[in-house]
């Protein structure tokens, strides 16, 4: 029989390290957000109770939690799905509320009449949700008179507005922010296509095959760039102090969806790379140079996106590699080559694009890149 496995204290502590990491990188990632959201929500309790004289004004925090929360991204759509969600709930629960008290059926017919009210208005989710939630809290609390009922309204609005108000002067700088999930993606994607071309130089099937998991493994990472992107978006246009930051957001927001395509095409050029592996088809070294040119204009698109290079160097890794997938054609043109030749000159186009480049123009230059190689 073979040995058992003891789990020391010191064997566990080692498999529990990439887990605590994981938990305090959440935490430095989020207390920002924790500190803005507790002190905005004490701001709007303070403001409901000693400026608008309202004993019990819960709405008002809750209200900022629900606007701000740990979510980074549309905020502002949020503070007004909020507002409408808590006029809807609390209209429907009251009058349903002031005639027939409380009950099991009344929380039955208010949360329906609720949810159904908010849908008709044309909500979204957090529209749907916060006017039910609404809707329970005025069912399950005391009959109020008319006077509490306003109140409560009040005390919404009193929370969405602050909300907003903190959002719009927070601490978090819109271009650290994107840069924040955008430096790491670029990396990620350029280390990823070094690994496609050594796996073809190689002719590894393993490795082909774990360049294709990392490249599978991007997508989260650009969800997070997006929403990081509308996120900074959303602060500029609420916050006058982050408006000299603009230029640069829009930079980001231009490259998002080319840097999105250039993922897909890559996780391509990964599947291509294992059939010309497994098929031992010959690969010129061409076609590997092509695919290290891309590896390094994406590092060179991060360094503009960063501000500290020109465009050129991207545009001149990028049609090198075009130039070099194309010329490989001349040397061989079995299936596997052509494709990703495909998809090296696909991945060109998007790199182009990314710069702001036209679609049209960025396809003209891609093409013409074999010509200013010969030149």
């Amino acid at each position: 029989m073979p040995d058992a496995i003891t789990d020391t204290p010191g064997a566990k502590a080692e498999r529990l390290k990439p887990f605590a990491a994981s938990r305090l990188a959440s935490l430095r990632f989020t207390w920002l957000r924790i500190v803005q959201v507790s002190l905005a929500a004490g701001l709007a309790w303070l403001v409901a109770t000693r400026v608008l004289g309202h004993e019990s004004p819960f709405f008002a925090p809750i209200a900022v939690v629900l606007v701000l929360g740990l979510a980074i991204e549309r905020r502002g759509r949020r503070a007004y799905e909020v507002a409408l969600g808590v006029a809807i709930g609390i209209g429907v629960a009251d009058l349903i509320v002031l005639l027939t008290g409380t009950g099991t059926w009344q929380v039955i017919l208010v949360i329906g009449l609720a949810m159904a009210a908010a849908v008709l208005s044309g909500g979204g989710v957090m529209l749907v949700n916060q006017a039910a939630v609404s809707a329970v809290l005025v069912a399950t609390l005391p009959v109020p008179d008319a006077a509490a009922s306003m109140d409560r309204f009040v005390d919404a609005l009193t929370g969405g507005a602050i909300a907003l108000g903190a959002n719009a002067i927070t601490p978090i700088e819109p271009v650290r922010l994107v840069r924040r999930h955008l430096q790491p993606l670029l990396m990620r994607l350029s280390g990823t296509l070094i690994d496609i071309a050594d796996a073809l130089d190689r002719g590894n099937h393993d490795e082909a095959a774990a360049a294709l998991e990392r490249a599978r493994g991007l997508d989260p990472a650009v969800r997070e760039m997006k929403i990081a992107i509308e996120a900074s978006q959303e602060t500029i246009s609420l916050s006058p102090l982050r408006r000299r930051s603009r230029g640069r957001v829009d930079r980001f927001a231009t490259a998002a969806e080319p840097i999105d395509l250039m993922i897909r095409n890559t996780r391509v050029l990964a599947r291509s790379a294992i059939r010309a592996v497994d098929l031992e088809d010959n690969v010129p070294e061409l076609v590997t140079e092509s695919i290290r040119d891309l590896a390094t204009a994406v590092h060179s698109l991060d360094q503009y996106l960063a501000g500290s290079t020109r465009h050129s160097a991207t545009v001149e890794a990028t049609l090198r590699a075009a130039a070099r997938s194309t010329a490989a054609l001349e040397e061989t043109s079995n299936l596997s080559v052509s494709v990703i030749v495909s998809q090296v000159r696909s991945t060109s186009t998007d790199l182009l694009l990314s710069l702001g480049v036209d679609r049209d123009d960025a396809v003209d230059e891609v093409r013409s890149a074999r010509q200013r190689l010969k030149a």
